[in-house]
């Protein structure tokens, strides 16, 4: 990469953006910008269609699209954040998610049918999908053509020169690229991170994890399996995201034909390990997948008619960090930036998180040609905490594999964690429906912790601290899992940011399942009972403008 002097800058742009990576985060981002009049170029070195992994909705992320496209006037962007659109406006090849499934597994041993856990969806609220990526990325991308977006597929970036009034591309065939501002959400192969040296040398995340992944054909539903049937979980396990989780490591089964009507008969899996207790072989990724079954009889029956629908993929360490995200004239977003671990499903998440922020930013610099570091100084701020509070999660749950019980009260802290975030993205979205107030969204901006679980909250970030300061001194040896799982039960206890209708501080109560009158228990916590002050007025406005929108419905 080179740096031309201000005063010498080699032409006008032909562009006010050019993204790199045609894939969900750059074709939404492309969507929004060229609906709001941003000459916006999509550069990408592949095609459509193409595979792509993080598949699995959670209702944070389905909330977030629905607050791009309110907020952005993009209502194509919505049409992911429900099932039934997403079969009837998008592709009849994703399926449904109904809940997050969790089986607790030892090696060698029989599956102990009371070591499950279920995170409900309430169907009156949502129903998430399973995302079949290539016709998914592919309609966001059409999308954003549709709105002016100017495509440059099959153009692969070989060199990339910033200077006082914009960013050129030098491209393996054909002539260079002029933009104002440049975007790269190229994911780990980042053409900026490459050039510019972003990446730390050793990652920043405690985490430490490695996969192995495909689409399989001939999965069976784990609710048939033996282990399965003896299960008392109240959502089929067919009908969300299975975990099989066990001592450094775990499986997922995201099922695409799960539904009436399924024409993908494809089916989602990848088993994911800490590579310090389990290391890379020079195995093939196929046969290492036979010998980990062999290992788990209660996981092998789902898999013992599969077979691979395309090639096996076996990674190295996952995680990589970036010491710097935000630069004059370029930025990178989420992937790009930096990853941790498909573990609960929070890439899309984030993806939505950072494209909120950036892209009225974008549109505000373009009107005032201003593309300094500092205009986008809240998207490197939001970038870091995403990967710093995903990172905190993800390594107490690795931390927590190996014991049921500290397994069982981590799950729970996420639980809380992320129903708490999701309805505080609800809120702001039912204020902005109910008065079209864009201040809304700088309000939300200005929460204390961006990027953690609930941002909105000082007191209920304390608590998640403390939790994860107790699994990181399980790591370390300093505490027994015994007496982590008591300290994360007491921390559960506090009804000011746990819900006592959630049953999330009963170790015997291993489903979270709001059921309506459950929900109504929530309402009068929040509005009249012990919540905090931080938390009660939000979680109240969430659920008061759910109810609403489903009585508007049904009336």
């Amino acid at each position: 990469m080179q740096q031309t002097p201000a005063s010498g800058p080699p032409g006008p742009a032909d562009h006010d953006v050019a993204i790199l990576g045609a894939g969900i985060a750059g074709s939404i981002l492309a969507a929004i910008l060229s609906r709001h009049g941003v000459k916006t170029v999509l550069i990408d070195a592949g095609t459509h269609p193409r595979f792509a992994v993080g598949e699995s909705t959670i209702p944070y992320t389905s909330v977030m699209l629905r607050i791009l496209a309110a907020r952005y006037e993009v209502p194509e962007i919505a049409h992911l954040s429900h099932f039934s659109t997403m079969r009837s406006k998008v592709s009849s090849n994703s399926g449904q998610k109904r809940n997050f499934g969790f089986v607790y597994h030892r090696e060698d041993r029989a599956q102990d049918p009371r070591e499950i856990n279920q995170f409900v969806i309430p169907v009156a609220l949502s129903t998430e999908s399973h995302m079949f990526r290539q016709d998914v990325d592919a309609y966001m991308f059409n999308v954003a053509l549709r709105y002016g977006t100017t495509p440059r597929l099959n153009t692969r970036v070989t060199d990339v020169d910033v200077d006082g009034s914009g960013v050129t591309l030098g491209v393996a065939d054909g002539p260079a690229i002029r933009a104002r501002y440049l975007v790269d959400a190229g994911g780990h192969n980042s053409p900026l991170a490459r050039t510019f040296g972003l990446r730390d040398e050793v990652p920043q995340q405690r985490t430490h994890s490695r996969t192995l992944f495909t689409h399989m054909i001939g999965v069976r539903p784990y609710d048939d399996c033996p282990a399965g049937l003896k299960h008392d979980n109240p959502s089929p396990w067919h009908q969300g995201t299975l975990h099989h989780v066990f001592d450094g490591g775990w499986v997922w089964v995201i099922p695409f034909d799960n539904h009436r009507g399924a024409t993908n008969r494809l089916c989602s899996v990848g088993l994911t390990l800490d590579p310090r207790k389990h290391p890379k072989t020079d195995l093939a990724p196929e046969q290492e997948f036979a010998q980990f079954l062999e290992r788990f009889p209660a996981i092998a029956p789902q898999f013992r008619d599969a077979r691979a629908a395309r090639p096996w993929v076996s990674t190295g360490r996952l995680q990589y960090s970036s010491g710097k995200v935000v630069g004059d004239r370029w930025c990178l977003t989420s992937h790009a930036a930096g990853f941790v671990d498909a573990l609960y499903s929070r890439g899309l998440t984030n993806t939505t998180d950072v494209v909120n922020s950036l892209a009225w930013r974008l549109i505000d610099a373009v009107k005032d040609d201003d593309f300094s570091a500092e205009r986008f100084a809240h998207v490197e701020t939001l970038q870091q905490g995403l990967v710093r509070a995903h990172d905190d999660v993800v390594s107490s749950s690795f931390t927590s594999f190996r014991d049921y019980g500290m397994w069982n009260a981590t799950f729970r802290m996420w639980a809380l964690g992320t129903v708490l975030g999701t309805l505080n993205a609800q809120d702001a979205l039912v204020r902005f429906q109910r008065s079209g107030d864009h201040l809304i969204w700088r309000e939300l901006e200005a929460q204390p912790h961006p990027g953690a679980l609930f941002p909105a909250s000082v007191g209920f970030n304390k608590v998640t601290e403390a939790a994860w300061a107790a699994c990181r001194d399980v790591e370390a040896g300093l505490m027994t899992p015994d007496r982590a799982t008591g300290e994360l039960f007491d921390l559960l206890q506090d009804d000011s940011y746990a819900p006592p209708p959630f049953g999330l501080h009963d170790p015997d109560n291993r489903f979270y399942n709001p059921s309506p009158p459950r929900m109504l228990r929530t309402m009068r916590w929040a509005r009249h009972g012990s919540a905090a002050p931080d938390t009660g007025p939000i979680v109240a406005g969430a659920l008061g403008g759910f109810l609403r929108s489903r009585l508007h419905r049904n009336g």
